[in-house]
């Protein structure tokens, strides 16, 4: 009787671990540090648009085109976002002032190297701009940058993202085993002293 225990024990973990390889998907890149690493993979649990909450970290498509990303949403629909200088000379801020009404808030993510922030925003689409400015995010969209926004591809690049094109929400780091668990988020929102 115990063989029959361990058979099916066994038998479950290797179901589990297929699963996980199978529904997992492998992280490219450093634009996610430092709350994900190059070649590490995550599983995400699928979601309905409504259900992306700010500071998730997401699977979705990019606009425009047909390329996988995992990025951290910033900012929903009404909220107001802007990437503008900060009091050190080259460095730039990323500030979200929610549903567009109250105070500025300061998004940072612990840990995440602080290169400046080269490429301010936002124009009308979400994108880069030279002359920043603060932009609602439209009914239906969202904004996301990359943890290491300095190297990432997001929505400087591609502009709003439509919430329908997340897939799912990261939740757990399954590989390597030795950082497995579940991804923090980690974000912090600060009042701002500006603007």
């Amino acid at each position: 009787m115990a063989g029959i225990v361990v058979a099916a024990l066994a038998g479950l973990v290797v179901l589990a671990l297929a699963a996980t390889a199978v529904l997992s998907v492998r992280i490219d890149g450093d634009s996610m540090e430092p709350t994900l690493h190059d070649g590490e993979r995550v599983l995400p649990l699928p979601v309905a648009s409504g259900e992306v909450g700010r500071f998730d970290v997401v699977l979705m498509r990019t606009p425009g085109r047909d390329v996988l990303l995992v990025k951290r949403v910033v900012a929903l629909p009404g909220d107001q976002v802007r990437i503008a200088p900060g009091p050190q000379q080259g460095h730039q801020r990323v500030l979200v002032r929610r549903a567009g009404a109250g105070r500025w808030y300061e998004f940072t993510v612990p840990g995440a190297a602080d290169a400046g922030l080269v490429t301010p925003c936002c124009a009308a689409d979400g994108r880069r701009s030279a002359a920043p400015a603060a932009r609602t995010v439209p009914k239906g969209k969202f904004f996301f940058l990359g943890d290491h926004a300095d190297r990432s591809d997001d929505a400087r690049t591609y502009g709003w993202a439509d919430l329908d094109a997340v897939s799912g929400r990261v939740w757990m780091r399954t590989w390597p085993l030795s950082s497995a668990g579940a991804v923090d988020a980690g974000v912090r929102l600060r009042p701002s002293r500006e603007l």
